[in-house]
């Protein structure tokens, strides 16, 4: 990847922090930004533009007027997408978000062939899954925002119980991004010592809920979804493609036989490097972990076959 240039389709609370963030950095060169919105992307744009003057590394930024215009990208974040609201079913809410994202993807495709995706869309692995579908792209470079973001806020409830330095925490999270998520503390450390040693079954098992509710207390005191996690989650991630640093990072990734599945997308451990997922990381699970990765799996499968009995998937 030579011209380490990024689009993100969706340029709302997370999409802008995400190209903020990534200005602060110095990640990328360039970060085009779309969204349907008139003139949301082109303000976001010019307002990051001007306060990466500040960052040490410049970064131009634009806003695309079109789709097509989000061309000749080294990655792609698609976080756009419409939150359930009212009586919607998720039945409702799957086929609304399907068709938004077959119609970028069409785009990506089309304008940056060459492209990894990042998927940030609800329902996330069901997002990811169709994303895959529709581009007909080898898994490797279909990625989906799952434990980069669990695991953050994993370590932050470690850290809230224990007061040790979250960057010094581990985070393993897997499963679907969702009420089936499954937080791993037990498999974690803080620096060189397992959180095993440090505090009980108990806690553990309160780091556990906080962690799958960690969405939902944001939305309590904001009224919306967290930005500043996710935004940094998915730079994060492009950080790691970018630099080919070889990271692990839990991500919802297509399966191919891998925990004994295969073509459904969950978030499972993998290794981000310059080719996108380029390798998944196959963990021992113990029998009540299998379980509950079976039922997050199940829940993620539910979502697609909705899908297939609308006959989504005809024609693609």
């Amino acid at each position: 990847m030579k011209s380490r240039k990024v689009g993100i389709v969706g340029a709302g609370a997370v999409g802008a922090t995400t190209a903020y963030t990534l200005s602060m950095m110095g990640t990328c060169h360039e970060i085009v930004l779309f969204d349907i919105a008139e003139g949301v992307a082109k303000g976001k744009a010019i307002d990051i533009a001007q306060a990466s003057y500040y960052s040490q590394q410049g970064t131009i930024i634009t806003a695309a007027e079109q789709p097509s215009d989000i061309k000749d990208c080294d990655i792609v974040v698609v976080t756009a997408g419409v939150p359930r609201k009212g009586d919607m079913t998720r039945a409702d809410l799957l086929m609304i978000n399907a068709k938004i994202t077959k119609q970028v993807v069409q785009n990506i495709k089309e304008n940056s062939p060459d492209a990894i995706i990042i998927c940030v869309s609800n329902p996330l692995d069901v997002m990811t899954y169709v994303t895959k579908r529709i581009t007909g792209w080898d898994n490797n470079r279909i990625v989906g925002l799952a434990g980069a973001l669990d695991g953050s806020r994993m370590a932050y409830q470690i850290q809230k119980l224990t007061g040790y330095a979250a960057n010094q925490t581990g985070s393993l999270v897997m499963g679907d991004h969702g009420e089936h998520m499954i937080p791993l503390p037990q498999k974690v450390s803080v620096a060189d010592i397992p959180l095993t040693e440090l505090i009980s079954k108990e806690d553990m098992e309160g780091i556990i809920e906080r962690t799958k509710n960690g969405g939902a207390e944001i939305v309590k005191y904001l009224g919306t979804s967290g930005y500043y996690g996710p935004g940094r989650a998915i730079a994060h991630m492009i950080e790691a493609m970018l630099n080919d640093s070889k990271a692990i990072v839990s991500s919802c990734t297509v399966l191919d036989g891998e925990y004994g599945y295969r073509d459904v997308a969950v978030g499972v451990p993998v290794v981000l490097g310059a080719k996108g997922v380029e390798k998944i990381i196959e963990l021992q699970l113990d029998e009540e972990t299998k379980e509950k990765f079976a039922i997050s799996v199940k829940s993620i499968q539910d979502g697609i076959n909705i899908l297939e009995e609308n006959n989504f998937f005809e024609g693609i």
